[in-house]
């Protein structure tokens, strides 16, 4: 990376850079490794092997802050792979979901019998709880509390399914509700945002619902063939007898318009979304969140109407992450890329379609408050877009030219 430092932006460009030849990845500098512990450098490197998108976001933050932020995914990481892994049983599930919260202050708990793909964070939770343990009190408090309470919640919905769409809304909180609360309250100690932004509990836990309805969209077929269920059934029952059938080609255009509706639902949290950007006052801050709300907006536009969600993984493209993450770094640009996807999503949706009527209005008010502060503008940074092209383009070359047989 010695020509990015060249030019001047090393600790900006990094993770661009990775991201795009790569595969998204958290880049410590070495300033930051030096002054990390053993202990917290494997922290970040389950936290790469984990999430390299969250961990490509976490890149806005540094300090204290981001090491709490950090300790607090890889705690609910491990919650979450008890909910996951339906290789242990029920019983111990529950007990162990309960109790979690208590394992952060016990030195040596782990469990190793998990078969679940992200085990390590439990066969290795001495290591997460040592650092959970040396962060300061009110980072721990908060992190405590989250993991207490979500432990319930996740307990509860496995001896019940999601049935109603209060079911759906409820569950989501449990999941990611409580996990947006838990960042706003870590803002808000960190000293960096005002008491109100971790306060505001109700606003928190509506941004967080946003991103799970998203992954629960988009983990589709994953969650059939790992045996669970998230989408409610009060509404796929509505075009299917069985929520598994959606996989099944003859019922594809029932599938796609439950589908559509599910999409249009999680809309409804983009004006939450907004309103929760919009009173962010730390710069670092403001745009840790915001890559995650763009990358959400952007996946659902991918998702709409899209028969490939019931055939195999749907994503983003990578360089469109790339862009995401360098143009969100101002209310503006952000409202100006909400404009775009909630528009491209306008643009595909079927004059047959039942729930047709309420997408567009879902559409037309959030184009609406995006357009609240002046039209939608080209959110590209021209230098640093164009910096960026160079320095791919250069590195691209160069590997190249170094691989040439």
């Amino acid at each position: 990376m010695d020509f990015l430092r060249s030019l001047g932006h090393p600790e900006e460009l990094y993770p661009l850079v990775r991201y795009r030849l790569g595969g998204c990845r958290l880049v410590l500098s070495k300033q930051d490794r030096d002054s990390m512990s053993d202990s917290l450098q494997t922290c970040y490197k389950y936290l790469d092997q984990t999430s390299r998108s969250f961990a490509a976001a976490t890149q806005a933050l540094d300090g204290k802050l981001r090491t709490a932020v950090c300790i607090l995914y890889l705690v609910l990481r491990a919650l979450d792979t008890v909910e996951d892994d339906m290789t242990i049983s029920l019983e111990t599930r529950i007990s162990m979901l309960h109790n979690f919260h208590t394992y952060l202050y016990q030195a040596d708990w782990r469990f190793t019998e998990s078969q679940d793909k992200h085990r390590v964070v439990l066969q290795d939770f001495p290591t997460i709880s040592r650092e959970f343990r040396n962060l300061t009190v009110g980072y721990q408090k908060v992190i405590v509390d989250i993991c207490s309470e979500m432990g319930v919640g996740m307990a509860e919905f496995l001896e019940k399914k999601v049935e109603s769409l209060l079911d759906f809304d409820k569950y989501c909180q449990y999941v990611f509700g409580l996990w947006m609360s838990g960042l706003s309250r870590l803002f808000s100690a960190s000293g960096l945002e005002d008491a109100s932004i971790g306060e505001d509990i109700r606003l928190s836990k509506s941004v967080g619902i946003f991103l799970q309805k998203t992954n629960i969209i988009r983990d589709y077929l994953e969650d059939q063939l790992e045996g669970r269920e998230f989408w409610p059934r009060e509404m796929w029952s509505k075009y299917s007898k069985k929520l598994s059938d959606f996989a099944k080609p003859e019922n594809i255009v029932p599938a796609v318009q439950c589908l559509n509706e599910l999409v249009t639902n999680a809309l409804q949290h983009v004006p939450d979304v907004l309103l929760y950007l919009s009173r962010l006052r730390n710069q670092r801050v403001f745009h840790f969140n915001a890559i995650l709300q763009v990358m959400s907006i952007a996946t659902l536009a991918v998702f709409y109407n899209n028969q490939q969600v019931f055939k195999g993984v749907v994503k983003i493209r990578k360089g469109q992450a790339v862009k995401l993450m360098m143009d969100s770094t101002n209310m503006q640009a952000v409202r100006a890329i909400m404009y775009q996807y909630v528009n491209e999503i306008s643009q595909k949706i079927p004059l047959t379609d039942p729930s047709a009527g309420r997408t567009q209005n879902m559409v037309s008010t959030i184009q609406k408050l995006s357009l609240s502060s002046g039209p939608p503008v080209s959110h590209y940074s021209t230098s640093i877009y164009l910096l960026c092209a160079m320095v791919l383009a250069a590195l691209s070359w160069q590997y190249l030219s170094t691989n040439k047989r």
